[in-house]
């Protein structure tokens, strides 16, 4: 992932045709199915992939490799994945994929909903052929434990960010963690992301700068997804990801802090 990670609609629908490119939905079966889709999108839903293995929500890999093969998904295939909750969700498939070692890897910006204003939609499902998938890990994962996480509590240079609503962060969070909803980085009007010099303000002003060692948590894993997918689009190269997030750390009787 790097900063053409995000891509609009209009780059999308030059590109969805293209045999290479495999454009995933990620609603569920009723969504995709009765209010409809992009056309040629094949239908992955959050809860086919969304845990069952030994790493925090993370499918098992044999599980996860059946799954894109059947989907007509190589290990060379362009990836862009899409919602209609403004790409929290795609972007839990895409941080999978990555995790899983896919590298080619795109967020449609806004969602479904937003797609609908301009460009045409469908019913039919397309015919799919299933190929093979292997997963094949980086050996750069963004993946950290909860002793990293803990060890970053000490570190000036690190920022641990907590990307829960404010409520919940004042209930109860890491010590020392900031608050940046997910949420507040996206135009509620055109359900894309905001512009990209007022999204990197507002990073900075949590204080969430490329240089620190930045460490995003959430409750499980999910919302991390999404502000994992936009510091790559700024160009943040040092994001780690903890997949355990709060439910482990407060399954390991980790110390909270209230607001």
């Amino acid at each position: 992932m790097d900063e053409d990670v995000i891509v609009s609609a209009d780059w999308l629908d030059a590109h969805r045709e293209d045999p290479d490119v495999v454009v995933v939905d990620v609603r569920d079966a009723w969504e995709y199915d009765g209010i409809g889709h992009i056309p040629g999108a094949v239908n992955i839903p959050f809860d086919t992939f969304r845990g069952g293995g030994e790493e925090g929500m993370l499918p098992p890999e044999d599980e996860w490799a059946t799954l894109l093969a059947e989907h007509g998904v190589s290990n060379d295939t362009t990836l862009v994945a899409y919602d209609d909750t403004h790409g929290v969700f795609a972007a839990r498939f895409l941080v999978t994929a990555l995790l899983y070692g896919h590298e080619d890897l795109h967020l449609l910006d806004g969602d479904y909903s937003a797609w609908m204003q301009g460009h045409e939609t469908s019913t039919d499902s397309p015919d799919v052929e299933a190929g093979e998938y292997t997963v094949e890990r980086p050996d750069d994962s963004p993946l950290v434990t909860i002793e990293e996480v803990e060890a970053a509590l000490d570190d000036e240079d690190a920022v641990i960010v907590d990307t829960r609503e404010p409520e919940e962060y004042a209930e109860g969070h890491i010590p020392g963690a900031v608050n940046l909803d997910w949420k507040e980085v996206v135009d509620e009007e055109t359900r894309g992301l905001k512009p990209r010099e007022e999204v990197q303000e507002l990073f900075a002003s949590k204080g969430v700068t490329p240089e620190k060692h930045v460490v995003l948590y959430c409750n499980t894993a999910r919302r991390i997804s999404h502000t994992f997918v936009v510091l790559r689009w700024l160009g943040y190269e040092d994001v780690a990801f903890y997949e355990g997030s709060l439910t482990e750390w407060k399954a390991e009787g980790r110390p909270l802090e209230e607001a």
